[in-house]
C-alpha cells in the first residue's frame, strides 16, 4: 500500500482516478490546484471545479485540500504564454502546466508531505518493471489517449506518478463514476485554454492578449508572387497552417507558411510549401535514455495527431516523408519508431520565416 496524492481536477477521470486508488488499497487524500482566479475564470480547475472536486472527494471520503499556485502559473504558464504570442510562437500552456505546475510544483509539495505517488486522471499507461525504468505508453482508449501532453516528462517525475485510468476507455471510466455517484460522472471534458475566457479563437485570445501584449498589424504577402494581397489587424494572432480568417481570397487553396512578427509579415503558400523534411527542436527532453543522432522515432505534434516516422539529427528531426509544417512552438512528441506505443521524450519546434 502507497500514500497517494491524487490531483482532483474536478472532471470525471481524475475523480475516478482517487476511486481506483482506494479500490486498490492506498491510503488516498485529493488536492485540488487553484491556477487562475482572473476574469476569465474558466476550464480546468476554475472556482466550480474547485466545487466540484470537493464534492467528489466527500463522495469518497477522503480528505480534500486546494493549493493555491496562481504565482507559480502565471510565472510559468501565463507569462511565457504570452511572450511566445509576441514571439509569432504557437505555444503549448497545457503542457507547460503540465512541465512547470503539476508533475514540477504538485509533485514537490507531494513529497514535502510525505506522499509516495501523485495520481492523475490523464489517459495514458505507465509499465514499471522490477529493476527497469518507468515507460509512458499511450492509454488504452486511442481516441482519448493524452500520452502527447505528458511527453515532456522524464524519469523521476515518472517514477512517482501513477495514471489509474490509463487502462479504461473514457466510456468505462464514465461507468464507473455512474456505479460510484460521483458528481462528475456526466460532466463534458474540458476543451479550452482555461485562462482564456470564451474559448480559444481569434477573438478570445486577441481579448486575452490585447491588455498583455501590443499587437501589430501585418502584411499579408502571396508567396508565390510576392505581391501584397491583404492585412491582418494582429500579426501575433497569426499562426504556422491556419487558412481561414484573414480576410483573403487567392482563388487557391493557401496556408500561412511563415509568421514575421519582426517585419509584420505572413506568407502565404500552397500545400507544397507548406510541407516539411527537417524540423529543429530545442528543449528536448527524455523520458528515459538519451537518443542519439540517427536514432529512429516516430513524432506528433499534436494532441491527436498522425504519427510521422523520422531520423533524430543534431539539430531536431529528419521527416521519411513530407509533411504539413509543423507551427514554431508546438510541442513535438517522440515515439518509439515500431508501434509508436511508447513515449521517448519531446522537444518544442523552431522555424524560420523565409524571405518574401
Amino acid at each position: 500500500m502507497a500514500s497517494v496524492l491524487v490531483a482532483l481536477s474536478g472532471g470525471v477521470d481524475s475523480s475516478v482516478a482517487a476511486a481506483l486508488a482506494l479500490e486498490a488499497g492506498h491510503e488516498v487524500v485529493g488536492a485540488t490546484m487553484k491556477l487562475w482566479g482572473g476574469s476569465s475564470d474558466s476550464g480546468c480547475c476554475s472556482v466550480s471545479d474547485v466545487e466540484d472536486a470537493r464534492r467528489v472527494a466527500h463522495r469518497l471520503g477522503i480528505d480534500h485540500h486546494v493549493f493555491n499556485f496562481t504565482e507559480e502559473f502565471d510565472r510559468h504558464v501565463v507569462g511565457p504564454y504570452v511572450a511566445a504570442c509576441g514571439a509569432g510562437l504557437t505555444p503549448n500552456p497545457c503542457i507547460e502546466c503540465n512541465r512547470h505546475l503539476k508533475f514540477d510544483v504538485f509533485v514537490t509539495r507531494a513529497c514535502q508531505l510525505g506522499f509516495d505517488l501523485v495520481a492523475t486522471g490523464h489517459h495514458a499507461r505507465l509499465e514499471r518493471e522490477r529493476g527497469a525504468r518507468v515507460r509512458l505508453k499511450r492509454g488504452r482508449d486511442r481516441r482519448k489517449d493524452q500520452s502527447y501532453v505528458l511527453s515532456c516528462l522524464q524519469a523521476p517525475q515518472l517514477e512517482r506518478l501513477y495514471l489509474p485510468v490509463g487502462e479504461l476507455t473514457k466510456a468505462e471510466v464514465r461507468a464507473r463514476a455512474s456505479s460510484l455517484g460521483l458528481p462528475t460522472a456526466a460532466k463534458p471534458d474540458s476543451q479550452e485554454v482555461c485562462f482564456i475566457a470564451g474559448g480559444s479563437g481569434p477573438a478570445a485570445r486577441r481579448a486575452f492578449l490585447a491588455p498583455r501584449l501590443e499587437l501589430h498589424p501585418g502584411l499579408v504577402i502571396d508567396g508565390a508572387t510576392g505581391e501584397a494581397v491583404g492585412e491582418v489587424p494582429a500579426v501575433e494572432l497569426v499562426t504556422v497552417g491556419q487558412r481561414r480568417g484573414l480576410g483573403v481570397a487567392l482563388g487557391k487553396r493557401s496556408y500561412v507558411v511563415s509568421v514575421d512578427v519582426d517585419r509584420g509579415l505572413i506568407v502565404l503558400g500552397g500545400e507544397q510549401e507548406l510541407s516539411q523534411q527537417e524540423v529543429g527542436l530545442t528543449g528536448r527532453s527524455w523520458t528515459g535514455e538519451v537518443l542519439s543522432a540517427g536514432s529512429r522515432v516516430a513524432v506528433q505534434a499534436s494532441a491527436h495527431g498522425l504519427l510521422t516516422p523520422a531520423e533524430l539529427t543534431s539539430g531536431g528531426l529528419r521527416l521519411l516523408e513530407p509533411r504539413r509544417r509543423i507551427a514554431p512552438g508546438q510541442t513535438v512528441a517522440l515515439y518509439d519508431a515500431e508501434e509508436g506505443e511508447e513515449v521517448l521524450g519531446a522537444g518544442i519546434a523552431l522555424g524560420e520565416a523565409p524571405a518574401a
